[in-house]
């Protein structure tokens, strides 16, 4: 009876503690697809894109695109928002999200991260990002997705 009692109330916790840290996160943003570049994101390359996944305690897999930003411009960049298009066989669009950018602040012993706005990138500076998607499309051809820097908010 007491190990009954105490599995359900891990069960209970690790519901909650779930349930809080989605409830934090706003469904991811949709641009239409046709959306064009900010106009600072040319100041902005995105170099050593890469891709990696773990799985999640739900059996699920998470998708991490990490990477480096290089402030190319004259401004202070606050906040970055970036389109990515994972595509299907046939090369059509299929699945469409943007978020905001997130610089990875530590590695060691875990990623931690932090936004942009914690840490503007000033004029020639560069920092690493990362990317999360909880859940990708089955559908994906499996190619590295599109990346369009669609927002940037700069000083």
């Amino acid at each position: 009876m007491p190990l009954a009692i105490a599995a359900g109330v891990i069960v209970v916790v690790a519901a909650v503690v779930i349930f809080i840290m989605e409830r934090g996160k706003g469904p991811a943003a949709v641009t239409p697809i046709s959306a064009q570049a900010d106009p600072y994101a040319a100041s902005l390359p995105l170099t050593d894109v890469k891709m990696s996944e773990s799985s999640n305690l739900a059996g699920g897999k998470v998708t991490y695109i990490d990477g480096r930003i290089t402030n190319n411009g004259n401004k202070t960049v606050t906040g970055i928002s970036m389109q990515v298009l994972f595509r299907n066989a046939a090369n059509e669009v299929a699945q469409n999200e943007t978020q905001a950018v997130k610089w990875i602040r530590t590695r060691d012993p875990y990623v931690d991260l932090e936004p942009v706005s914690a840490a503007p990138l000033k004029a020639g500076e560069g920092r690493d990002f990362r990317l999360i998607f909880d859940a990708v499309t089955g559908g994906w051809n499996g190619v590295y997705p599109e990346m369009r820097i669609v927002r940037v908010e700069a000083k």
